[in-house]
């Protein structure tokens, strides 16, 4: 089937798909930064619970490390991580509806095809 013979209707459906496999793809690499953020959150964390109250604890302040208090900076951590987790779920809930609609889509695509070669045959 040569790009004369496709309908408009399925050049569009066609446009769509890749319309939709392309915010896909940009919603699973948000996916993955925020996760991988969530994570070095939680790695923070930990260490930050296994500390002395007496050990120093600094935080970057873009070129500078800051003294901080160690509760100051658990809570904003605290806060950070809920925020990621948070973000996280939006976007695997954006991700399964774009994978729905991309299954759908192919669906119809599929069928739209299968008619198209019935009606040659």
């Amino acid at each position: 089937m040569s790009q004369a013979e496709v309908p408009p209707a399925l050049r569009e459906q066609l446009a769509r798909f890749e319309q939709l496999q392309q915010n896909l793809q940009a919603v699973l690499i948000q996916k993955q930064q925020i996760d991988l953020e969530l994570n070095e959150t939680e790695r923070a964390i930990q260490e930050l619970t296994k500390a002395a109250d007496t050990d120093a604890v600094y935080k970057y302040a873009g070129n500078l490390l800051i003294k901080v208090q160690r509760e100051a900076i658990l809570k904003e951590l605290q806060e950070k991580k809920e925020l990621a987790a948070t973000r996280s779920a939006v976007l695997a809930k954006q991700e399964a509806r774009f994978r729905e609609s991309l299954r759908e889509l192919q669906q119809k695509i599929d069928n739209a095809l299968k008619g198209k070669q019935e009606q040659q045959e």
